[in-house]
């Protein structure tokens, strides 16, 4: 009887010595999983974050101090061809364009919001306009 004792003994401890070892592994797969989730989730909120993000400013060009914001890519294409032409239709192109575009100042921060071969549709982040969004041609953001 003491025999059997000493085996009920000994497998209660294999039981036990067992169940630890599946608490023990259910514990560290949670723990990877976290991990592994809250790795994941700070690697996402790294690449989402506006500090880890390059600023992007208007860069004016041709000798110019201001960039010429246009409220949309339609308007930009419209007044850049007419002043392209040359000739009465070229000022007039010219001229409107300083009707139509605000002029925003060299170096002025800005969030892109969208981009093509074009230009960029931006949002000043910074300043007297900022919050202003508007269309600016490729060569005049940075």
């Amino acid at each position: 009887m003491e025999r059997n004792v000493r085996n009920a003994s000994h497998q209660n401890r294999e039981f036990a010595d067992k169940g630890e070892s599946i608490k023990m592994m259910k514990t560290i797969k949670v723990l990877a999983a976290a991990a592994l989730v809250g790795g994941t989730g700070a690697i996402f909120a790294g690449c989402n974050s506006s500090a880890s993000i390059l600023p992007h400013k208007l860069v004016a060009t041709s000798g110019e101090s201001t960039v010429p914001l246009y409220p949309d890519e339609q308007t930009y294409l419209k007044v850049s061809h007419s002043a392209q032409e040359g000739g009465i239709t070229g000022v007039a192109g010219n001229v409107q364009k300083s009707f139509v575009a605000k002029q925003i100042n060299n170096q002025t921060p800005v969030k892109i919001l969208s981009s093509d071969s074009n230009g960029s549709e931006v949002e000043i982040t910074q300043g007297a306009m900022k919050g202003q969004a508007g269309f600016v041609a490729a060569q005049n953001v940075d």
